[in-house]
């Protein structure tokens, strides 16, 4: 019966859910222990300025799920998700942290940078030290291919500058508790958080690219994936073989579904069919739509590419669709020196 109670709740009554009574407490505690373990992704929703609230939506499960302890934040700007966070922007000089599953709530001030944050936070990543609290977070400018690192262990910024270097980082991605990263030149390397250095891999192969190729990055059930698209329509994928440092083209992503949000970037998921999305597909949203698009691949070949709108205008009435949310994703790092 508890159950059946608490399908039907929003997250605010969730919350308020276990404050009942004893027995509510401790279902309570199962119930979202599992909740969050949950690989199903959400869609990210924000309304626009008449009811001015954001939303989460469940396909599988055909369910929206709102909250007024969201809802007060709606006029910041959104920069990404991560680690089941929203990063959102509220000035020119911090990053709000927020975590709308647990109510955890983070803030970085920025004042040391003379830039507005919301404008070069083209691409964020949040992830923690392995069993600690202590957290690393990473934010990349679109013009200059910079990274800016904050580790919260020493309360500091750290910039990782591509100015003497001919690519630029275009994503970044962690694997087995490390942060990896890609260029535009399709050059794979290893962000050191003790230190400003990047580590790149001495690959014997890289995709050609050109200077209108589009190259993303995700990790998924253990394996680096590199997106290539050469044009609009064509999507190239390759797994990097850390055992012959080499990239292997992919002729499916055999049990493994590709999710692309307005930003330009992409997510995985492995084993998707338990939350209703095919294999070998592709599921995009943008901000000028409220209709997640599918492109399916078949045995022999990939999903095609699905051909975004590039000015992505929000539209001026109704909501629109900001980002894909995975809360079980719990990104960790290994904050301990090299030797």
């Amino acid at each position: 019966m508890l159950d059946v109670i608490s399908r039907d709740l929003d997250f605010d009554d969730l919350f308020q859910f276990a404050g009942v009574c004893k027995n509510w407490r401790e279902f309570h505690k199962t119930y979202w222990k599992k909740f969050l373990a949950f690989q199903e992704p959400l869609i990210i929703q924000k309304s626009s300025h008449d009811k001015k609230s954001f939303s989460f939506i469940s396909i599988a499960d055909r369910k929206v799920y709102h909250s007024k302890t969201i809802n007060q934040f709606w006029h910041f700007a959104y920069t990404g998700c991560s680690s089941g966070y929203l990063i959102l922007t509220r000035d020119t000089n911090s990053f709000l942290l927020l975590n709308p599953f647990t109510r955890r709530k983070k803030v970085i001030n920025t004042s040391t940078f003379k830039v507005n944050c919301s404008y070069f936070a083209y691409h964020v990543l949040l992830a923690f030290g392995k069993g600690s609290e202590e957290f690393v977070f990473v934010a990349s400018c679109k013009s200059s291919g910079s990274l800016y690192v904050y580790q919260s262990r020493n309360l500091g910024w750290v910039t990782y500058s591509t100015m003497e270097s001919p690519s630029k980082v275009v994503d970044f991605v962690v694997l087995h508790h490390t942060i990896y990263v890609v260029t535009d030149k399709a050059n794979i390397g290893v962000l050191d958080l003790n230190s400003t250095n990047k580590f790149f891999l001495e690959l014997k192969s890289t995709p050609d690219v050109t200077s209108t190729s589009l190259l993303r990055m995700v990790s998924c059930d253990g394996q680096l994936l590199v997106i290539h698209i050469a044009s609009q329509e064509i999507l190239n994928v390759y797994k990097i073989d850390f055992s012959t440092m080499n990239y292997i083209k992919l002729e499916t992503l055999g049990d493994i579904a590709l999710f692309y949000n307005s930003g330009e970037h992409f997510y995985a998921l492995s084993n998707p069919k338990r939350w209703d999305f095919e294999s070998n597909s592709l599921y995009a949203i943008n901000l000028s739509s409220t209709t997640c698009k599918v492109c399916l691949g078949d045995d022999n070949e990939l999903p095609k590419y699905i051909k975004h709108d590039r000015f992505r205008v929000p539209p001026k009435e109704n909501a629109y669709l900001l980002d894909w949310c995975f809360r079980h994703l719990h990104y960790e790092v290994d904050l301990s020196p090299v030797v």
